[in-house]
């Protein structure tokens, strides 16, 4: 007989939240008790396919087998089946790792997502967690800084800059105290990956910062969360409460010498403070508003010392770096675009979700062949990538090579690789009269450019939809659109223009009324 207990995952990320995953959670423990089945259940993340959540999964002798979307009203049905042993249901899926959505996936960022409990730290370890950190305690500075950058890992919040430039620039920086921050303060339309990390994953952000701060002789670290996310939150305070009771934080590591603790800071809902400098100000209390640089945040950041600033993915993808080599890391991708990139698809498509690939992978294949096409079978019209001020890609230019540089010469952007995708019935003058009125509302107001720019930017677009003197209304948009780019003092000003251009380019006839 064999008396080995059953696992079943349920997903507490706030996705399969939404859709009453604690309340199946419950229900099955319920009944697991009333049958004296020898089970337990573990709340671990998201897998990322949404489409499919809450998505139920069983351990069973074959490996994982998954069920999904289930509802409170399926559970039944679902142990009449025999689902604990892996038995066939109309909610079904086969073994999990051979569904064609994960199966086909470069996943080495989120390579534990929605496998581990997120606050396990046994767990986190038995799947290759801290052989990064126990490796990097090995090495010194400059030899952990130059696998990051012989990696070619780029930051993964935006901008693209190379990741270990930015530390050796710290490094360099002569200070008795530097900081590593993390920015979690994602605001980006459409972009979900930070959150699923963090709510799947949160000891990979946790042991990235650490090596970050032994690479540059950091001993205090904060990671900015928007207040948004209170799962994430939540489930990050949890996980650094753990490293701190196993002493990863908080105390010298292994007779080293190596200090460094965490702290968690929640923004108020500013999408400025995605931008770095913002996001210092509001660390230190202060109005989250854009700094002049120089001097650049490596030099001079937080309380006006070096800090490094990355995004959630680019420290949770620094452990697997330094554990298995650059040489590993920089063998995907293509081009100046090392690695991958964990893309998120929303907007009207059939299974949208996480699909982390290697830089290169056309748009075409993430939007068909991952994401289904569009949801309501209507044809696709444009895809926003890169958030709410990336330019829009017109249907007929779907085989772009995803890469920073790729997208760059065709005036679109990865930024923080969210793709919305848009049907036929989209209004793309409308589309663009909203990017104005986005950055309208979320300027905080230093720069003239961005903050009567958006305002005037937005009126403009109104006067060429009404036909109102459509010629020279036309020539003070791109008067405005040149202005902006080039006055602006932060990139929310500065690119504001970008999806308003590509909109006027690729739709010109959405602006006839």
């Amino acid at each position: 007989m064999n008396h080995k207990k059953i696992k079943i995952f349920v997903p507490r990320d706030s996705s399969s939240l939404s859709m009453n995953s604690n309340l199946i959670a419950e229900i099955i423990s319920e009944t697991i008790r009333e049958l004296k089945i020898n089970a337990e259940v573990i709340r671990n993340g998201s897998r990322g396919m949404l489409w499919l959540e809450p998505l139920v999964e069983v351990d069973t002798s074959s490996g994982r087998v998954a069920y999904g979307p289930v509802s409170p009203e399926d559970i039944d049905s679902l142990f009449k089946a025999d689902f604990i042993n892996g038995g066939k249901h109309l909610l079904g899926h086969g073994l999990t790792n051979k569904i064609p959505y994960l199966e086909r996936q470069d996943r080495l960022t989120f390579a534990r997502c929605g496998i581990i409990d997120p606050i396990n730290l046994e767990e986190y370890k038995k799947y290759n967690g801290i052989k990064g950190l126990k490796k990097a305690l090995q090495l010194e500075q400059k030899e952990i800084i130059n696998i990051i950058i012989n990696s070619g890992l780029r930051g993964r919040g935006g901008a693209g800059f190379p990741t270990g430039i930015k530390w050796q620039t710290a490094l360099n920086a002569e200070n008795n105290q530097k900081y590593v921050c993390c920015n979690a303060d994602e605001g980006d339309s459409g972009t979900f990956a930070d959150r699923m990390l963090m709510e799947g994953d949160p000891f990979s952000i946790i042991e990235g910062m650490i090596i970050a701060g032994l690479a540059i002789g950091a001993n205090k670290g904060f990671i900015y969360i928007r207040s948004e996310y209170p799962n994430a939150i939540h489930i990050m305070q949890q996980a650094i409460k753990e490293a701190r009771h196993a002493g990863l934080i908080g105390q010298e590591k292994d007779q080293s010498g190596f200090y460094f603790d965490i702290e968690i800071r929640v923004g108020a809902g500013a999408y400025i403070c995605g931008e770095e400098s913002s996001m210092l100000e509001s660390i230190e209390g202060k109005r989250g508003e854009v700094r002049a640089k120089p001097p650049i945040p490596a030099i001079s950041g937080l309380f006006s010392r070096p800090t490094i600033v990355n995004n959630v993915i680019t420290l949770a993808t620094i452990p697997l770096i330094i554990s298995k080599g650059a040489e590993y890391y920089e063998s995907f991708g293509k081009g100046k675009s090392k690695g991958t990139q964990p893309f998120q698809l929303s907007g009207d498509i059939a299974r949208g979700g996480i699909v982390e690939k290697s830089f290169g992978v056309k748009l075409k294949e993430l939007i068909e062949e991952f994401g289904g096409g569009t949801r309501t079978k209507r044809p696709i019209k444009a895809i926003q990538a890169g958030g709410p001020l990336g330019g829009y890609i017109p249907a007929t230019n779907l085989d772009i090579s995803m890469e920073y540089e790729t997208l760059q010469k065709s005036n679109a952007m990865l930024g923080h690789g969210g793709i919305v995708v848009f049907n036929d019935t989209a209004n793309m003058a409308q589309m663009a009269r909203f990017a104005m009125e986005f950055c309208e509302i979320e300027s905080f107001g230093k720069c003239t450019p961005c903050r009567i720019g958006s305002i005037r930017g937005k009126e403009t677009i109104e006067k060429i939809i009404d036909n109102n003197n459509r010629k020279e209304n036309l020539n003070l948009l791109e008067d405005l659109c040149t202005l902006m780019t080039d006055g602006s003092l932060c990139a929310m000003g500065g690119m504001t223009p970008i999806p308003v251009r590509s909109a006027l380019k690729f739709f010109p006839e959405d602006f006839n009324n």
